[in-house]
């Protein structure tokens, strides 16, 4: 009884506090984008190319890491957008969202960055994984862009909503 108390009262403040937390996630997931860019523009670009677009050294290496770090609470932060959507009432849009999302998991516990860049760099890396392994990794990875566009789109209606409440009639006075 007590545990379901316990998640009553999450889901009552995460309703109550809905624009908060779908900006935190949105904003998490934003920075997703620049993890995007680079795996774009660097080990795709290579490997189609045989020539980076830009190449990461020094801070600019250790800022796209760190930011690849904020993918776990991403993760969790827009997978509660999305059950919280399924609290509600079923639909598939957030189940799909949900596995896309979750499948996240895969690539950052298994199919990992490095051995990503690492196989589709000329030569490749030489792993014991096979190297259509790092496309399924590079699938799964922009799998979050439906995800992140419709993550924002919840975010403006939020704000939308939050912004423009309903207007009560104005009780001008009688002109006579």
């Amino acid at each position: 009884m007590r545990a379901a108390r316990v998640w009553q009262r999450f889901w009552a403040w995460y309703e109550r506090d809905y624009l908060l937390n779908v900006s935190i996630a949105s904003l998490l997931f934003l920075l997703q984008l620049v993890h995007l860019s680079w795996l774009g523009a660097d080990p795709i670009a290579q490997r189609l190319t045989e020539q980076s677009l830009f190449s990461l050294h020094g801070p600019l290496q250790y800022l796209v890491w760190l930011v690849d770090y904020t993918e776990i609470p991403a993760l969790i932060a827009v997978s509660l957008v999305y059950v919280n959507e399924l609290r509600r009432g079923f639909s598939w849009k957030p189940l799909l969202f949900l596995v896309f999302l979750n499948s996240q998991w895969l690539h950052i516990l298994w199919i990992t960055d490095e051995y990503v860049a690492g196989e589709l760099s000329p030569g490749g890396a030489g792993s014991s994984l096979p190297g259509w392994l790092a496309w399924v990794a590079i699938l799964i990875d922009y799998l979050e862009l439906p995800v992140i566009y419709d993550t924002l789109k919840r975010l403006a209606t939020a704000v939308r909503q939050r912004r423009l409440p309903a207007r009560r009639p104005s009780r001008a006075p009688a002109q006579g």
